[in-house]
């Protein structure tokens, strides 16, 4: 498929309103400087801190870097529990009160694009970023100036995230830090574009004819993965699981080579991530005492820590006296990371359990799922 410009109309304007896009940068990073620090005021103190926590649990230690994106992704993503994103709560609490064009380009901010980006060019004040996931071309600056994009060359690449700067422009503003790659880490940025579009097909949404592609792709993957293992959820010892996956990948590039001849086949097979790579299980996941791998229509390919333990206690739900057990499902209902998949399917698999398990829980005898 032919690369294609992000773009919000056939001719791109450079200013909306009465501002330049010079005027509108600017702008922005006064803006987006006033949003963090709401962010990070005492009144979401809790909710901060419990996801900060939780990037730190998945990478073993909370660097400059992972802060700030995770601080970036409340600011912007986390839904408030009255449904609002914390930027709309900005919005609406400001005082003196946004103008009209600032709060479009302030809740335009939620249009976040995730991506593994390519760079093509680099003209000094902004770069042109191909994102490997949607197959678009941005044109993206910075509002920290020239220095927060220098040490992107063309051939490099960055995995970032990008929002616009005001919805009736076609510019985008980096978000948050900016993770940059030699251009020797092609592999390495391959596997994790797979990874993302095969879990998150909707992260293509800005494409309607990939996002169609991925979702087709993904059901086929999921099939073969229910071939496979028999089931769209199998619980098994760490190490058992990543083989699994292992396997699954190695299934799979077969299948994609099957279709091809000769050389090109052989190409296939071998310039891609290996098999080994894909199906590696993230670290945290291996000294699990088991590890669901639940391949859902929608939701995709996801795994859970300690979903054995879990399953036994919906099973039986007078396990429930272990306080241990339950203590690692309040985690799993506090831990914003993890999807309300994992629930949804224990109550599934033992409809019988989900009532006594979360009265016990909740200590509400007339609790009803």
């Amino acid at each position: 498929m032919s690369t294609q410009t992000a773009a919000n109309a056939a001719v791109d304007p450079t200013s909306a309103g009465d501002s330049s896009l010079d005027d509108l940068i600017a702008r922005a990073a006064e803006l987006k400087g006033e949003l963090v620090t709401f962010a990070q005021s005492s009144r979401f103190a809790g909710r901060r801190t419990r996801l900060l926590r939780d990037a730190a649990d998945r990478h073993g230690y909370l660097d400059e870097g992972t802060a700030v994106l995770t601080i970036d992704h409340f600011a912007l993503q986390y839904q408030l529990p009255d449904g609002r994103a914390v930027v709309e709560r900005f919005v609406a609490q400001r005082r003196p009160q946004l103008s009209d064009d600032e709060r479009e380009m302030v809740l335009g901010w939620r249009d976040v694009v995730e991506g593994c980006f390519e760079v093509r060019r680099n003209a000094g004040d902004t770069v042109e970023l191909h994102n490997l996931l949607d197959d678009l071309v941005y044109r993206v600056y910075s509002n920290m100036g020239r220095e927060a994009l220098a040490r992107l060359r063309p051939g490099m690449f960055a995995i970032c995230r990008i929002v616009p700067v005001h919805p009736e422009t076609e510019a985008w503003l980096i978000s948050g830090t900016i993770a940059a790659f030699p251009k020797s880490a092609r592999r390495q940025i391959a596997q994790t574009a797979l990874q993302q579009i095969t879990a998150h097909p909707q992260l293509l949404r800005r494409n309607p004819a990939l996002l169609r592609l991925a979702w087709e792709i993904q059901a086929e993957h999921r099939a073969e993965f229910i071939a496979q293992v028999g089931s769209d959820l199998v619980v098994l010892p760490p190490h058992e699981a990543q083989e699994t996956m292992r396997e699954h990948y190695r299934r799979w590039q077969r299948k994609a080579a099957a279709k091809l001849e000769g050389k090109a086949a052989k190409r296939a097979m071998t310039a891609g991530p290996a098999p080994e790579e894909l199906g590696q299980l993230p670290d945290d996941l291996l000294d699990a005492d088991s590890v669901a791998l639940i391949y859902d229509e929608i939701e995709g390919l996801n795994f859970f820590r300690d979903f054995g333990r879990l399953d036994a206690l919906f099973a039986d739900p007078t396990l429930a006296r272990d306080r241990t057990t339950l203590a690692r499902l309040h985690e799993y209902l506090d831990d914003e990371s993890v999807s309300p998949l994992a629930i949804r399917r224990l109550v599934q698999r033992h409809p019988e359990g989900a009532d006594p398990v979360f009265r016990s829980l909740l200590r509400k005898p007339g609790f009803c799922w």
